[in-house]
């Protein structure tokens, strides 16, 4: 499933009623989860932070617009904040399968339609800046509401949507796309702010300011202060005292934990530390973060320790935690802290036990029905070919295969990630399929419209069996290989991996076929069937292989 976060800041942090009006039109999009709002008082501002799948984010984000545009005046908003509209920035940030040139492009989406439809001037800027000088939210704000007149009437300042006209009551928006900031604290066994700071002051990108071996700062010839670099760029750090706790901290930021994870700041924290006579005691990830980057972090642990990664994402999660000490300060709990987990649906089909699984599937709802245990049968493949590895890794015979059988681990637990979510697609699909057919019929316009949404949700629930049968068809492939290299103890394992796969296809298969009749559009159907016979006949025939293979050695 494809994520992003989406944090519009709004110019109120007063008045509740307004803010609830906000959160409600955010709240009324299927797909998307409001995960925090956080009104300040002094800035008159509200920060919300929302995540879902992109398309439904952008309507969130448009209705939330929109709704603050009808009741917020910027003729008689003051607030300490920099701010230049009603709704002053709106950018979207990765989460989870989402690339930043993907956020671009939603910010454009998002752009094209407030200035359109609204009548809101819209300036891009970071990532989704048109501009090199917008690319610096400041320089786009400058001057902030009050300079908007006078920048309507100049020509370098054309907005990239909507009219080059004063907005009075909404004032323009920015809207971008960045990297996802992870806010990390590393603890000391100081209470000593100094001595935290100067660490900081030798991990963040800008450094500090350099000194001769007479401790005098150094000027160039300009008279300015030279600047020696930190140890990491996209890191801003500073070093404070925590009161409360009673020790000191080292509060960092971390704009782009692609290029600089956590793990690795800790790492480098800890040796300095050492190196000054200090202990890290533990550290502490505020807010949520994406489940990427501390699946980064426990993957890295795995492999100092020697440990394999093919094990279950939680396992792995806690391997994080605990190496990073993430529960020094406060609890760690992952259902509250990881984005995917905390917007996760407790009435989601992979939630359920496999009995209320079983109990749903026999009643006589259509959903969920053969899609779904086509996915379950895949996701049962990958886990099995994971424990094969993981039955491999280590072993003293298999010594020659280590590092191949810790790469299949990984393998199978993601296809088993995959058709996890598939089960739930799977369902989700059915039930736009029933919304669509659901849509008035009664003019030829209605009729138009329900048609054409009947077309795209039925394509979609044939999509989503499709993806299962790929998936499959790796499901296979993995146990092709382990019943090689694998553990001979777990050879019959490896066989019944091959074989839900192959369960999994053939079931997929049925669901792609049944729904190909109400398709009108005929190069999809070739093109799909195509796909699905060639998928069908591949995962069939490696799978026969495999069951004689292992019959031969067992």
């Amino acid at each position: 499933m494809q994520l992003v976060e989406c944090v519009p800041n709004f110019s109120e942090g007063k008045d509740m009623k307004i803010l609830d009006a906000i959160a409600a039109s955010i709240k009324a999009v299927k797909g998307v989860t409001l995960l925090d709002v956080d009104p300040g008082e002094s800035t008159n501002r509200t920060v919300f932070t929302m995540v879902g799948e992109p398309d439904n984010v952008v309507e969130a984000a448009f209705l939330a617009i929109k709704k603050a545009g009808e009741i917020i005046d910027m003729t008689k908003h003051k607030g300490a904040h920099a701010r230049m509209g009603a709704t002053d920035v709106c950018p979207f940030i990765p989460v989870s399968n989402m690339t930043m040139d993907d956020c671009v492009k939603l910010a454009h989406k998002l752009g094209k339609r407030v200035g359109e439809e609204l009548d809101i001037p819209v300036y891009l800027y970071e990532y989704a800046a048109t501009k090199p000088e917008w690319s610096n939210l400041a320089e786009v704000r400058k001057g902030e509401y009050e300079a908007l007149p006078q920048k309507m009437k100049d020509p370098n300042w054309k907005p990239d949507y909507g009219p080059q006209k004063f907005n009075a009551k909404s004032g323009a928006t920015a809207i971008s796309a960045r990297e996802f900031l992870i806010a990390y604290n590393i603890n000391l066994n100081t209470r000593d702010k100094k001595k935290a700071h100067d660490i900081a002051l030798d991990i963040r990108e800008r450094g500090r300011f350099a000194r001769d071996e007479n401790n005098k700062l150094i000027k160039d010839e300009n008279g300015k202060k030279v600047q020696n670099p930190g140890l990491f760029t996209n890191c801003k750090a500073v070093g404070w005292y925590i009161d409360g706790f009673n020790r000191a901290q080292i509060s960092i930021n971390l704009t782009n934990y692609n290029v600089t994870p956590a793990h690795i700041v800790l790492d480098k924290v800890r040796e300095l530390a050492l190196t000054k006579g200090l202990q890290v005691t533990g550290s502490e990830l505020v807010g949520l973060l994406p489940k990427a980057a501390i699946l980064e972090s426990g993957k890295y642990y795995l492999e100092k320790i020697g440990e394999s990664a093919g094990i279950p994402e939680r396992m792995i999660i806690e391997t994080a935690i605990q190496s990073m000490g993430l529960e020094d300060v406060a609890e760690f709990n992952i259902d509250k802290k990881v984005i995917e987990y905390a917007i996760a649906n407790e009435n989601d089909l992979i939630n359920k036990t496999l009995t209320s699984f079983c109990d749903e599937l026999s009643t006589d709802s259509p959903a969920p029905g053969g899609g779904s245990v086509a996915a379950f049968c895949s996701a049962i493949s990958g886990a099995l070919s994971a424990m094969v590895s993981n039955l491999t890794f280590g072993k003293k015979q298999y010594k020659k295969v280590w590092g191949e059988a810790k790469k299949l681990a990984e393998i199978g637990q993601n296809i088993k990630e995959l058709s996890l979510t598939a089960i739930d697609k799977d369902t989700q699909a059915f039930y736009d399929m029933m919304d669509a057919a659901r849509l008035p019929k009664k003019t030829d316009e209605d009729k138009k419209i329900r048609n054409t949404a009947i077309q795209e949700a039925t394509k979609k629930a044939i999509l989503v069996p499709l993806e299962t049968m790929e998936i499959a068809l790796e499901a296979v492939e993995l146990a092709a290989k382990l019943a090689e290299i694998g553990n001979a103890n777990a050879l019959s394992d490896a066989g019944v991996a091959a074989i839900t796969a192959n369960a999994a296809a053939k079931s997929a298969y049925l669901n792609v076929k049944i729904n190909m009749g109400s398709i009108e559009d005929e190069k999809f159907k070739i093109d799909i069937m195509t796909k699905a016979d060639e998928l069908l006949e591949k995962t069939n025939n490696i799978t026969l292989q495999v069951e004689k293979d292992i019959k031969g050695k067992i």
